[in-house]
């Protein structure tokens, strides 16, 4: 195991600890951040989730034209059973009754006869079977089942044609699925920026406190030297109160600047989701490394999350269309039912059925051709701010590039200054030590070294939060790993 590789499982077993955890892991480099953050930054793990649910739902959708088959079971409780009418067709079956029993004895009469049955006769006939049966007829309706009664059947239903409708919601599926891949992609190269920059300023608060220290330690011999002098009686008092008072302020500078670094170790162990007292070790400091004179690559924004982000809306967008004018065509589905079980049904059903349904929706009241014309304004909407979003991204790497020279010019002034300081003091105090310069002029030196070594390391500090800015428009900011290692 490589040692990056151990820093990184030491980590990861202490962020789990409970209690005071005490990591002594090495030094930190900015690669291990940026491993420990993918495993334990809660942003990145909830981008995670989030496209481990729609990677279930893009499943889901492509399950979509398999059989739906359902267990249909129910329980009917009437308030009254069902009943035959009989009083409704009772004149009905009255008279077709007794117009019956004339023909029938017509037709024995006219075969014994050979001739019809007197018309008086046929009256007679009809009028007493008439009265026959008005008499035995029912005065009330017969029930024709019980009060309640259960069934249950399997029911299938195969989509057969839905106008690309399936399609389409898989294709919606697909593109959500998609944007949440780059929505990870986007989470971790923002928290990559991040740790960048909270990374950096740990940098510069090191180089600021090593500058200080030296400050701190000539004032301190500045000091000891003109209380020696005082001893002496070569200077007045004053003169070694100057070097105390410049003395004390440089040790609060320094307390100001270790409580910096402390909350910016904080924040890094914030982004990396470990334990507030866990015990991380970064005493490197910022150096300036010149960045590579190269432009940016020819359609560098296509690699940046963000312009994907936008880019997967036009996709989506564009599903949205076809899903729109699928809903002019018709729905076709197969059909079948298979009878389990039936009690007290008033009616004897077959065991089985097959079919063919087709629904088609043939009027909306124009509301389909307005979803159409609204999903094709989204899709123009979504190249819109693609096309912005590339435009940005170029603009924004060109400025930032420029912000790159210029602080780096700026760096080179500041530089030199700082040098020409840092050799100022060493001068005045030589010849505070042949008596021909006093410790207000050591002091004042040291005062000017440390303001021009203050704003040589934050011109630094802001060329390397600029080239990282620049790194993370490219698409690639743990590129910026190659000018702090």
């Amino acid at each position: 195991m490589s040692p990056s590789s151990l820093r990184i499982t030491l980590l990861c077993l202490l962020a789990g600890m409970s209690g005071t955890v005490h990591a002594q892991t090495g030094e930190l480099t900015l690669e291990d951040c940026f491993r420990l953050a993918r495993h334990k930054n809660l942003a990145v793990e909830q981008a995670r989730r989030s496209l481990n649910a729609r990677q279930y739902q893009l499943a889901a959708e492509e399950a979509t034209y398999f059989p739906k088959i359902d267990l249909l079971a129910g329980y009917n409780y009437l308030s009254r059973p069902l009943e035959v009418n009989l009083q409704q067709v009772k004149n009905g079956i009255v008279e077709g009754s007794s117009r019956q029993s004339v023909n029938t004895a017509n037709t024995i009469y006219k075969e014994i006869t050979g001739n019809d049955l007197p018309q008086n006769v046929q009256d007679v006939v009809f009028a007493s079977s008439e009265k026959i049966i008005n008499t035995f007829y029912p005065d009330y309706n017969p029930p024709l089942s019980k009060q309640s009664y259960f069934t249950a059947a399997l029911a299938l239903r195969q989509p057969i044609y839905l106008g690309g409708k399936l399609a389409t919601a898989r294709n919606i599926a697909r593109a959500e699925y998609d944007a949440g891949i780059v929505n990870l992609e986007l989470v971790e190269k923002q928290m990559d920026f991040a740790l960048t920059v909270a990374y950096i300023k740990i940098l510069y608060v090191n180089a600021m406190m090593a500058s200080q220290a030296r400050i701190v330690t000539a004032m301190e011999r500045n000091e000891r030297y003109a209380t020696s002098l005082v001893k002496n009686e070569i200077i007045p008092p004053y003169q070694r109160n100057w070097a105390t008072v410049a003395l004390t302020y440089a040790r609060s500078r320094m307390m100001n600047l270790e409580l910096e670094k402390i909350n910016g170790l904080v924040e890094l162990k914030r982004l990396m989701q470990l334990p507030q007292d866990t015990m991380l070790l970064i005493s490197d400091t910022l150096r300036y490394t010149r960045i590579p004179e190269a432009a940016p690559p020819p359609g560098f924004w296509r690699g940046n999350p963000a312009w994907k982000a936008v880019d997967t809306k036009t996709s989506l967008a564009e599903t949205t269309v076809k899903a729109s004018r699928s809903l002019q065509l018709p729905n076709i589905f197969g059909i079948a039912s298979l009878n389990l079980y039936q009690r007290d049904l008033p009616v004897t059903t077959p065991p089985w059925l097959v079919g063919v349904e087709m629904q088609w929706n043939l009027f909306s009241g124009f509301s389909r051709e307005k979803r159409v014309k609204a999903t094709k304004q989204l899709v123009e909407e979504a190249r819109i701010a693609s096309f912005n979003a590339q435009a940005l991204l170029e603009a924004g790497a060109t400025i930032v590039r420029n912000k790159v020279t210029v602080l780096e010019r700026d760096m080179q002034s500041l530089l030199q200054a700082r040098d020409q300081a840092q050799l100022t003091t060493r001068q005045v105090e030589e010849r505070l030590s042949e008596q021909l310069a006093s410790v207000k002029d050591v002091n004042e030196a040291l005062l000017v070294e440390e303001e021009l070594g203050k704003a040589y390391y934050t011109a630094l500090f802001g060329y390397m939060i600029a080239a990282a800015e620049y790194y993370n428009i490219l698409g690639t900011p743990q590129q910026i790993t190659a000018l702090i290692q």
